[in-house]
């Protein structure tokens, strides 16, 4: 079954300049937007907008009168599991969420919706668009590690020339990819044309391009023993929450170097932390903590061989628009009554 037109409610921070890309790419949609009554963006994907912007009420109820004349929402209304949960529950036509988050399913869980809903409601999100700035981000994680980067920086602010040392080669390490999604297989990629070679884990055992060995879960704790370098490309679900334990990161190679580009709740920050402390893991470059923002006690602000960044990798100037287009792909598919990508899973929620 095709439909003729879409009306699509803008619920989140989109420049007239996207909308009209979208109008362009795919001109049986309706657009439903007033751009007075969206935050403004501090900058790009800032998707919950200035925190000092307040609606009056007046606002507030023509705010959720236009998202529920709509069939799809662009975006979770204020990044607001329980405003989504609202709209979902108010407007009876709503048949689509497109999420801008790659791991939105984690917004689609804490709204809490009813079974109708979620059989009534499909959700999608943005994954596979922050691919190639998270994949850089790994690369200089893997790199950072094998170059010792801590180290030259810590020598260099002394003063100090110290002695020659041997720095790793990555052409002659391996790297061991937990998520083989969108951002773990781009990862693979960029690192296979460095002559690195990959493992990766999957449930699936299929060949995965620049993909040198797949490696069955069950045999994870033999992955890390091998690997100088570990990369987490994994989402956040109750299957991946505190995988990278105690027992796991005993196995790793001493020194390995430690990058997560997935979830902070991945990796027990615990144990991570008594590893860093006792040297045994060389390098932790992240880009997500457990919980977020970090806490300022947490000793991993301080500690030598840890490179933190806020969440901040995925985010290049063109992520705005890089969504925008895969919407508009996926809105196409909607109306030809195709499958669309990147659907949620209502169960794992990723």
């Amino acid at each position: 079954m095709t439909q003729k037109t879409l009306k699509v409610a803008v619920a989140t921070p989109l420049s007239e300049t996207l909308c009209a890309l979208i109008e362009s790419l795919v001109p049986e949609i309706e657009l439903l937007r007033d751009q007075s009554l969206l935050p403004p963006m501090r900058h790009p994907a800032d998707f919950a907008g200035d925190p000092n912007f307040k609606r009056t009420p007046e606002e507030e109820a023509r705010f959720d009168a236009l998202l529920c004349e709509a069939d799809v929402l662009y975006g979770i209304p204020d990044v607001d599991p329980q405003r989504l949960a609202r709209i979902v529950k108010a407007n009876p036509k709503l048949r689509w969420v497109h999420v801008m988050a790659a791991g939105g399913g984690g917004q689609v869980k804490a709204a809490g919706l009813s079974g109708e809903a979620m059989e009534r409601v499909m959700f999608t999100t943005s994954a596979g668009v922050h691919g190639a700035p998270l994949a850089e981000y790994a690369v200089f994680g893997v790199l950072a590690g094998a170059k010792q980067l801590p180290r030259i920086m810590a020598q260099q602010r002394d003063h100090h020339w110290g002695d020659r040392w041997l720095m790793g080669q990555i052409s002659e390490q391996q790297v061991l990819i937990l998520g083989l999604g969108g951002i773990g297989r781009e990862v693979a990629r960029r690192l296979s044309l460095l002559d690195m070679h990959v493992l990766g884990v999957s449930r699936q055992q299929r060949l995965v391009p620049h993909v040198d060995e797949i490696i069955a879960p069950s045999e994870l704790r033999d992955g890390v023993r091998r690997a100088d370098a570990i990369v987490i490309a994994l989402p956040g679900t109750e299957a991946t929450e505190g995988l990278i334990d105690a027992e796991l990161l005993a196995e790793m190679k001493p020194g390995v170097t430690l990058v997560n580009v997935g979830r902070g709740t991945v990796i027990d920050e615990v144990a991570l932390i008594q590893a860093l402390q006792s040297n045994h893991i060389g390098l932790a470059v992240l880009d997500v903590t457990a919980s977020e923002p970090l806490e300022n006690t947490s000793p991993l602000w301080d500690m030598p061989n840890v490179l933190l960044t806020p969440h901040t990798a995925a985010l290049s100037e063109s992520e705005d628009r890089l969504i925008a287009e895969f919407f508009a792909d996926n809105a196409r598919r909607y109306l030809n009554g195709e499958a669309l990508r990147n659907r949620v899973d209502t169960v794992e929620f990723y």
